[in-house]
This record gives structure tokens, sequence and C-alpha cells, in this order.
């Protein structure tokens, strides 16, 4: 019998659902009352292992581009290798780029060389092996430059006067034999970067280096400073005139918004060593008639100091000295006298003169116009008076002064005296304070007592080096073209970036499939409507 007052049903009441489907959502909350098992933890530990190792990876290559970036932007490098006629000098620079222009430092950090012996053109009789010469430069330069930075660090061979004297196939054996080594330095280079540079250029670069250091480059032509070199094989004369310059004579600079129009002429043969070898040539030859002939095959030197006996072989001069090829001796009679010297650097100087096709021939017959301005006189200039303990300005006449007290000094007692320099060095300084007076002075034209000449090696520590000028010149000529974008890279991740960019590909590999087990272990929830209990309950989705 059916209860009368038993409960109706409101069917109203219900939810109207399908039992058979099942509302799923996602919850992010945890299960905290399921069951954990050893696997799971396994897991859970290699995914944070894997993770971790790839967050270690990913800072330590961030950490090595922000070091790169600063080093980037705060120092850069460059390398000259001056191939100089007594030696290779290596040249190792430091710069910044700010406001898209150069800063250079060349203090003790910013500034460093070093200098191996014999000069590349003593390879002349074996080129093939002038390379190995730069071996021991390449070394000290790996040492200056961080090695993230060799690869866009350039490196240049400029050979001077040296391998100007050379045959041009000599010069060319010996230069590729640099380029295969410079090859595979490690640093920046292309074959064009080692080549023999002209006199011009070589004064040139020279002037640069002066007025930079004097803080004249950049501003008004006629307040920069001329220079005069003096090397071993060849003199470098470079100024701005205030005459027109020939073609031939005349090379252009341009720094910043001003443009330079210089005289600038490198007189080969006229360098100390080379002038002093002319020279003995010519007494041998009886070329200079104040040499006079005091018995067949013996000559008076009036450049050595008396008391010194020297026999030379004709073979050690030039070929065109040698009769038949046979070797004979021929005794120096030493006849110290300084104003003989100077009588016969001054011959030598004006040698080829009737040749001049212009009105100003200084020196032979090459047009020099007059000097004007300021000028700095360096290398064996220096040298010389810094010898004599001479002050730097009007030194013209002291050294003339000194210059006749040491050529007349007997040999013996000069010996003892500068014991602690080399011979061969000692017997030339006779020789070279009259040349200086005679070209200086009797060429020239530069007065005894000028005080607008100054001997210099350095201005406020910048060394007078024509590297230096080069340096400076390409490097302002680079950054106003622009960097190249390859460059640019690598000098942000450094010189090893495929090593580098490898170790970024594996942090990110490892992040995701840690990302992805992670992903795969979380368990997925849904959420259902329980008819029997009329609430909804979570529960765990198995995978398949």
């Amino acid at each position: 019998m059916r209860r009368l007052n038993a409960r109706k049903r409101d069917d109203s009441k219900i939810p109207n659902m399908d039992p058979t489907k099942l509302h799923v959502r996602p919850s992010s909350r945890p299960n905290l009352f399921a069951r954990t098992n050893s696997k799971n933890s396994k897991s859970k530990w290699w995914v944070s292992l894997a993770a971790l190792l790839a967050f270690v990876l990913f800072l330590s290559s961030l950490f090595v581009f922000a070091r790169n970036l600063r080093s980037s932007l705060k120092r850069r490098y460059g390398i000259v290798i001056d191939g100089g006629s007594t030696g290779t000098r290596i040249h190792v620079f430091g710069y910044r780029v700010e406001g898209g222009y150069g800063v250079f430092d060349f203090g003790e950090e910013g500034l460093a060389s070093m200098k191996v012996n014999p000069g590349l053109s003593a390879y002349a009789q074996h080129p093939d092996g002038a390379g190995k010469s730069l071996v021991e430069l390449l070394e000290y330069a790996k040492s200056r430059v961080p090695r993230d930075q060799w690869g866009v660090t350039e490196i240049r061979l400029m050979a001077t006067a040296g391998l100007r004297l050379l045959e041009l196939d000599v010069q060319n054996r010996i230069l590729q034999s640099c380029r295969r080594l410079l090859r595979s330095s490690g640093f920046k280079f292309q074959d064009e970067w080692a080549s023999v540079i002209t006199g011009s250029d070589e004064g040139t670069y020279a002037w640069v280096a002066a007025n930079y250091a004097l803080g004249t480059l950049g501003g008004d032509p006629l307040e920069t400073t001329g220079i005069i070199e003096l090397g071993g094989a060849s003199a470098q004369v470079t100024f701005v005139s205030s005459e027109p310059v020939p073609p031939e004579f005349s090379r252009t600079v341009k720094f910043g918004n001003m443009t330079y129009n210089l005289y600038s002429h490198s007189f080969l043969h006229f360098g100390q060593n080379a002038a002093h070898d002319s020279l003995r040539e010519g007494l041998i030859t009886g070329e200079f008639n104040t040499a006079k002939t005091l018995q067949k095959g013996s000559s008076v030197d009036p450049c050595t100091p008396y008391g010194y006996s020297r026999t030379s072989e004709s073979e050690a001069l030039s070929p065109g000295f040698m009769v038949e090829r046979n070797r004979y001796l021929s005794t120096f009679h030493s006849k110290g006298n300084f104003s003989e010297c100077r009588s016969v650097a001054l011959m030598l100087l004006q040698k080829g003169k009737e040749k001049c096709t212009n009105e100003n021939c200084s020196v032979g017959s090459i047009y020099t116009p007059k000097l004007r301005g300021k000028f700095l006189a360096t290398e064996n200039f220096f040298y010389t008076s810094k010898f004599f303990g001479l002050g730097p300005r009007a030194f013209l006449s002291d050294l003339m002064v000194a210059g006749q007290e040491f050529c007349g000094e007997d040999w013996l007692k000069l010996k003892k005296r500068y014991k602690l320099h080399d011979e061969d060095d000692l017997l030339r300084y006779c020789f070279s304070s009259a040349y200086i007076v005679a070209l200086l002075h009797d060429s020239l034209g530069i007065g005894l007592e000028d005080q607008s000449i100054t001997v210099a090696t350095q201005v406020q520590n910048i060394p007078l080096d024509w590297a230096l000028g080069a340096f400076i010149l390409q490097t302002t000529a680079a950054i106003e073209s622009g960097p190249d974008q390859w460059d640019w890279i690598v000098a942000i991740f450094g010189y090893e970036l495929p090593t580098k960019l490898s170790l970024i590909a594996v942090s990110i590999l490892l992040l995701f499939i840690a990302w992805s087990v992670s992903k795969w272990r979380k368990p997925q929830l849904k959420t259902i409507y329980d008819l029997e209990k009329g609430r909804y309950i979570v529960t765990r989705v198995s995978k398949c």
C-alpha cells in the first residue's frame, strides 16, 4: 500500500545533464591525498637537475655575453709591424670607440712594442725564411691582446727603406713568406695588408703621429709642426708648405673636418747608415777630392777618430765597386776631422744637383720647398743628440762643438771613455754629427741657433713613430666607414663564437626537455557531477 504522505519528487529541481557526459576542467589545485611513488620522485629529481643545469649554462652564456659586450665597447686593438732596415718591430695599440670617434690611449696599457734583429732585408739571400723572423713578435702580440679579440684585431705588415732597396722579385718573395705566417696567426689579416710602403707614406704617417701627440691634428694647417726623420737607409721631410707643391711630392691627409696638403719626400740612400756606406765607397774610389790618397789602395778617412785602423773587404760594399769580382783589401787611415768630414758629407748630399729641374733642390736633384714653421727632428737626430748630452733646442751649434771634440779625440781614449757602447756604433758618431750639420744647416737651411727645430723621440709620453700615425689614420677611416656586421657580432660574443652558440642551444634544449617532462608527469584532473552523492567531485584522468 502506497504511503499517501510520501514526498513527491520534483524533477524540475534536478539538473538537466547527461550522466554519461563528463564535464572536465583542468585544476591547478594539487591533490594532497594522492599517493606518490619512488618512480615519480626519481623523475622529478632528474627534471630538476636538467632544469638547474640548463639554467647554469644560460647564466654562464649571459655572463660571457655581458663581459664581451663591455669589452667591445671599452677596448679594441690594432697591430702594426714595422719592417725596418735594421730590425722588425711590432706595435700593439689599444683604443676605444665613443660617439663614433676613436679614442686612442698610447700610455703603458694602450701601446706596447717589441723589436727583433735583423730586419727583413737581411733575408735577401734566403727570402723564403723571412716569415720565421715574425714568430716571436706574434707570440708577443698574443700575450697583449685577449684571446677572444684575436679574430677582430687587424694586423698589418709595412716594410720600409730596407726592402725598398731590394729587387722587386726578392721583395715579393719576402712578403709572401710573411703572409703565410700572418694568415695562420689567428689575427684578422688580408694579403694586401703586407706591403712595402713608399717613403712619402712613411713621412706622412710620421707627420700624423707628431701632430696628434702635439694636439694640432684636426686644427689649423698653418699651426701644425713639420717632421724630419733620419733613419738608417733613408731620410724623410714632411710639412705643410706655403707654396705650390708638384703632384709627385704632394700628399693629402683628411682628419675630422680638416684637409692637409703636405710636401712629403723620402730621400732614399740618405739615411745615416746608407750615407756612411756611400762615404766609404767614395773614399775608396777617390770620388771625394778632400780624401787625399796616401798610397795605392789606401785612403784617408776624415770621419773616423785618429788611431783607429780598419781593414775593409770591398765585397761588403756595393757590387759596382768590385773589380772583376776579385777581393782586395783597402786600409783606411783615420784622420778624424769634423770640418773635413762635414765637407765630404755635403759633397755626398749635393751629388747630382746639376740634374735639378726645379728652383729648389736642397738634397741632390730632389725638389724641396723652403721650410716653414716648427719642426721635430727624430730618430738618429735624437740618438746622436742624446749621445753627446745636448738639449732639445738650438742643438746644431752645440752639436758642432761636440762633434769637433769627438772627431779629434784619440780612438783608444774614446773606447775607454765609452766602454759600454758597441764599437761599430761608437765609430759612427763622428760621421753622424758632421752629417747632421751638413744636412740640416748646409742643405736644408736651418740656422745653427734656430729655435724652431726640436729633437725628440716622443711628445708627452707618446712616441713619434710613423707606425702610430699609420694606425691612427687607418683606424679612424675604418670607424668612419662603419664596422663590419660580422666583426661586431664576434666582438660581442667572442672569438669562439660557434662554441658559445652551441652552449646556448644546449641550454635552451635542456630547458625545453625539462618543461616537456614536467608537463607530461603533471596529473590531468577532471571535475564531474556525482548523481548519487549530489555534488561535484575531482578525479584523476589516466594517460593512454
